[in-house]
C-alpha cells in the first residue's frame, strides 16, 4: 500500500494556491490539504494548478462560527460541500456539525452529507475534531452504530484534549473507532491542548510514540482492506495551536519545518 502525504494550507494562507502547492511538491509532499478563501481569482486558480501540476487535491469544508438555526447550518454546509465538490477532490474533510446539537440533530446533518454524496459523487470525510458532532471518543460510538458506513479522519488529539488524557483508559472505545478511520491528521497532542509544541523534543517522547502506535493500528486495517493508497496530514497548526512567548510574541517552534520533520519521520517509522 502507498502513503502519499499531504500539506496543509492552513498556516500558509498568505501564499497563493500555485506558489503554495509548488513549495508542497518541491518539498516531498505528494499534494495538499486546502480550505477555500474569498479572494477573487483564488477558485480560478486552484483549478487550474492542480491541472497543471497533476497534485493530490484534499478539500477542506470548515464554517466559522455563526449563531444560527440547524437548518441554516444545514443550508451552509451543504452549499460548501457540493461548492467543493464541483473541484473534484481526491475526498473532502469536513468539519461537520456541532457538539451542542441534540444528536438527532447531529443525526438529520450526517444524513444531509450522504445525500451529497450520492448526488455529486464526492467523498466525505468526517474529522474527529473540538467542536464538532465527533468531539470526544464515548460519544462519537453511537454515530457509528447509526452510520456504520461513516469515514472518519483521525486526529486523536483532540480526544486527548477534551477527556484531558492520553486515552490510557479508552482503548477498549478506539478499538471501535479506529476501523471507520480513511484518513490522518498526524499531529500530536496532550491532555492539555491539541497540539504539543514540538513532538520532537525528548519531553514529548511518551506522547510521539502514542499516537504513531494509534496511526500505525490505522494503518494496519487500510492493508487487511486492501486500500491501495492511503493519505496522511502532518497538521501542525500556526498561531493559537503554536504557543507564543509572551511579550515578544515569537512562535515557539517552526510550523512549516515541524510537519515536513513529521512527514520524513512517519516515511521511516510506520510500516
Amino acid at each position: 500500500m502507498e502513503i502519499k502525504y499531504i500539506c496543509p494550507y492552513w498556516g500558509s494562507e498568505t501564499l497563493s494556491p500555485k506558489t503554495f502547492v509548488q513549495k508542497a511538491l518541491a518539498a516531498g509532499y505528494d499534494g495538499v490539504e486546502m480550505n477555500f478563501t474569498p479572494e477573487q481569482g483564488f477558485d480560478k486558480e486552484v483549478k487550474e494548478t492542480f491541472k497543471e501540476t497533476g497534485a493530490v487535491f484534499i478539500a477542506q469544508q470548515w464554517l466559522p462560527p455563526k449563531n444560527e438555526s440547524v437548518d441554516e447550518y444545514r443550508k451552509r454546509l451543504v452549499d460548501r460541500l457540493k461548492f467543493l465538490a464541483s473541484f473534484k477532490p481526491v475526498f473532502i474533510n469536513s468539519h461537520t456539525g456541532k457538539d451542542f446539537f441534540s444528536f438527532e440533530d447531529n443525526s438529520s446533518l450526517i444524513e444531509s452529507c450522504q445525500r451529497v454524496i450520492i448526488e455529486t459523487g464526492a467523498r466525505i470525510i468526517h474529522e474527529t475534531h473540538r467542536g464538532r458532532f465527533n468531539h470526544h471518543a464515548f460519544s462519537l460510538l453511537p454515530y457509528l452504530e447509526k452510520y456504520p458506513e461513516l469515514e472518519l479522519n483521525a486526529d486523536f488529539s483532540h480526544f486527548c484534549n477534551v477527556s484531558e488524557s492520553l486515552l490510557e483508559d479508552q482503548e477498549h472505545i478506539l478499538e471501535k473507532i479506529i476501523p471507520h478511520c480513511r484518513y490522518i491528521h498526524a499531529r500530536v497532542g496532550f491532555d492539555q491542548s491539541a497540539q504539543v509544541n514540538h513532538p520532537f523534543a525528548p519531553e514529548w517522547k511518551t506522547n510521539l510514540d502514542r499516537f504513531v502506535g494509534w496511526w500505525q493500528r490505522i494503518i494496519d486495517l487500510a492493508k487487511e482492506r486492501g486500500e491501495e493508497v492511503f493519505y496522511i496530514c502532518p497538521e501542525f497548526g500556526p498561531y493559537p495551536y503554536m504557543p507564543r512567548l509572551p511579550f515578544t510574541q515569537k512562535e515557539v517552534s517552526d510550523q512549516w519545518d515541524i510537519n515536513k520533520q513529521m512527514m520524513e519521520y512517519l516515511k521511516e517509522n510506520l510500516q
